[in-house]
């Protein structure tokens, strides 16, 4: 795996009641596993926030949070919009076959015959599997994420992944 980083897992996206709670909204799956995830650094692009020791639970399709340290809803407001994140290494070790999006972003990707298609930009969800965009920085090649079928290999060590892909697709 690549060196440890920080990844986006949410976001503060409002208030709730005047005892410093906060409305998020989660990135992780289950959406509840945000609270596995700590300590949680809030940024906004400048100056992160470190905090350790938030707890939560939804409300209606969100979620609100208690955050230590913010005890009134003024002290709260200052927290809207900031980015959650975590690092890399705080994240459970993934079982075999599975991987985390954010490993897989800037990998290379090779067909089985070994044509270079470019480099993992980003991975979604479409409801029927998942989905790589591929980018070789002149076009864009969006590649089902699915194992055996169109994905051959993950090589996590090297970095790349192969595929049964048409190169002119």
């Amino acid at each position: 795996m690549r060196a440890d980083r920080l990844l986006v897992v949410g976001k503060i996206v409002g208030l709730s009641g005047v005892q410093g709670w906060v409305k998020l909204e989660s990135y992780t799956e289950p959406r509840m596993h945000i609270f596995s995830y700590q300590p949680w650094l809030l940024s906004n692009g400048g100056e992160g926030r470190e905090v350790s020791g938030a707890h939560g639970r939804p409300q209606g399709k969100g979620m609100i949070a208690a955050l230590p340290g913010i005890a009134d809803r003024d002290a709260a407001a200052m927290l809207v919009d900031m980015e959650i994140r975590v690092w890399r290494s705080v994240l459970p070790q993934s079982k075999g076959g599975e991987y985390y999006w954010t490993d897989l972003e800037g990998m290379d990707v090779v067909t089985v015959e070994g044509a270079a298609l470019g480099q993992v930009s980003h991975l979604f969800a479409t409801g029927a599997n998942d989905v790589m965009a591929v980018s070789d920085g002149k076009r864009e090649r969006l590649i089902p994420f699915v194992q055996k079928q169109f994905v051959h290999e993950v090589d996590m060590d090297a970095g790349r992944i192969t595929v049964d892909w048409d190169p002119e697709f």
